[in-house]
């Protein structure tokens, strides 16, 4: 594996790291959101990972992180008696996400830690890079 492509690793990892901080992000700011219908409550999103092998040579492990999409839990919204509630359906009902908070911190801590264990990666990379060069010097 070429030096260079530490840093085209490090770097797809940031960025599905950071992806799915933004939709920690968004779960968490849509966690208490309220409608009266199913189809219009807002449902937790979670992104779908998968590695980027090298086609060039299949004998080396992955080389890269690729987002494959999007998806929305399919959990049971949570339906709440609130006959008094502006947005109650006609039966009284009203509808929020299923966005369960303590396991999206969860996330948000993960993702975290994930994005800056690929920024050591990139630091090291850098700072063996200019130890190899200052070899020749001196």
């Amino acid at each position: 594996m070429s030096m260079f492509k530490i840093f085209e690793t490090a770097a797809t990892g940031m960025s599905a790291q950071s992806l799915r901080l933004n939709l920690v992000s968004s779960n968490l700011a849509n966690a208490d959101s309220v409608s009266s219908s199913i189809d219009q409550t807002y449902r937790s999103r979670q992104a779908v990972f998968s590695a980027v092998l090298d086609h060039l040579n299949p004998d080396d492990a992955a080389v890269g992180v690729a987002v494959r999409g999007i998806v929305e839990s399919q959990a049971p919204l949570v339906r709440e008696y609130a006959p008094g509630h502006a947005m109650a359906d006609e039966e009284g009902y009203i509808y929020r996400p299923n966005v369960n908070v303590v396991e999206e911190m969860a996330n948000m801590i993960s993702a975290s830690r994930a994005y800056q264990g690929n920024v050591e990666v990139i630091n090291t990379a850098k700072k063996l890079m200019s130890a190899t060069l200052q070899l020749g010097k001196g």
